[in-house]
């Protein structure tokens, strides 16, 4: 097995102080949004042997194992990271994997350059994802029930958001929010930014239930996203509380450390808090308009010690172990791909010992067994 030098990335909505932290290292100043753990070509992990990328390659069914070439493909189908948001993300969402292979395969046509500022489909797979807390953790995830929305739109006592109100009662619910959505979104900028302008006093001034969104608009003044923001359900999940996010459940990480693992692919469409591109027609096409409990996952245990967090699909499995001091060893042996990294005590496997941020790329096969006090996450696939 190899340990991981992994990148950190310094997106500006990430925090100055959580990583740092984890790892026990002192703050830079500057925004440390996420850690990558794994081959994608953005930045993938190094080893005494090469860039994770370059070892996988070199020899994929000897590193990944025949099973997980032989549904995956050569390849590691799964990112892991840290993610510190300091600040909200876009809100955003997701295709499913038919919809992925269809837009990518339209741009390309099309011959839209994949590094293009206004391109939605870098690449032709699905994006499902996972966020597991560290820390309490906020968030945003899916369609809060349309009668409750126009009550806390209502609530407000802003005139220009009445239409919005009227629409979320007078309609069945996907239509209900449909119209809503593409309302706010295809919205005069000007007339929306000072809708958002009002709400925000209104949001700051009433706190508790609109506090989220009083931040989320300091963050991003008279932007659009903040009314579509009210929307979806805020939650706040608890340290080893999750979140999955499948396709076209519209989100956002609003602040708090995490663990995320996601299938290897950048596809979003963005709906607002972003100067990024957003794309309206494209993203009502892929949204799933449908109102849903954010559905917050807690490990499932099994009689060896693990702690599985539980996902309706194959390209990752995510884990954990807790290790009391002086318990039993723990053979993590398995058929596939596996990355293991402590996020607390210390940990050793095999020659490794790993502290909080430190993590190792175990091949197919490969021999593994863990000891030592403190909680280590296991990332791999289903084959």
């Amino acid at each position: 097995m190899d340990r991981l030098d992994n990148t950190i990335r310094p997106y500006a909505w990430g925090s100055t102080t959580a990583i740092p932290r984890l790892l026990g290292v002192e703050p830079t100043g500057e925004p440390q949004a996420e850690m990558w753990m794994g081959a994608h070509p953005g930045a993938p992990s190094r080893t005494p042997r090469g860039t994770l990328a370059e070892v996988l390659d070199a020899d994929p069914e000897q590193e990944l194992g025949a099973a997980a070439v032989a549904r995956f493909g050569p390849r590691l189908p799964f990112l892991l990271k840290i993610l510190a948001a300091g600040a909200p993300l876009s809100l955003q969402v997701h295709p499913d994997l038919a919809q992925a292979k269809e837009g990518y395969e339209d741009e390309e046509r099309r011959g839209v350059p994949v590094d293009a500022p206004h391109r939605n489909y870098k690449d032709a797979n699905h994006k499902p994802e996972l966020i597991c807390a560290l820390t309490e953790f906020d968030g945003l995830c899916g369609f809060r029930d349309p009668v409750q929305t126009a009550g806390l739109l209502d609530g407000l006592g802003v005139a220009s958001l009445k239409p919005y109100v009227d629409l979320l009662h007078a309609h069945p619910e996907d239509a209900a929010l449909r119209e809503v959505l593409t309302a706010v979104l295809s919205a005069d900028r000007e007339e929306m930014a000072h809708t958002v302008v009002e709400a925000t006093a209104a949001c700051t001034r009433l706190g508790g239930a609109y506090a989220p969104y009083a931040d989320i608009a300091h963050h991003y003044p008279g932007d659009p996203g903040v009314i579509a923001a009210m929307l979806l359900n805020h939650v706040r999940l608890q340290p080893g509380e999750a979140l999955f996010l499948g396709a076209g459940i519209p989100h956002a990480y609003l602040k708090g450390l995490g663990v995320e693992i996601m299938a290897n692919s950048d596809n979003v469409l963005r709906c607002g808090l972003t100067p990024k591109h957003v794309d309206v027609p494209e993203l009502l096409r892929i949204v799933r308009f449908e109102a849903s409990d954010p559905g917050v996952l807690r490990p499932e245990a099994t009689p060896d010690g693990e702690e599985v967090y539980e996902t309706p699909i194959d390209e990752f499995r995510l884990s954990r172990y807790v290790l009391p001091e002086g318990g039993a060893d723990h053979d993590l042996t398995r058929g596939t791909p596996q990355i293991l990294l402590c996020t607390a005590g210390a940990v050793r496997t095999g020659e490794h010992e790993l502290r909080p941020g430190q993590s190792v790329f175990v091949p197919a096969g490969e021999k593994a067994e863990v000891s030592g006090s403190g909680t280590l996450f296991r990332a791999t696939v289903i084959a």
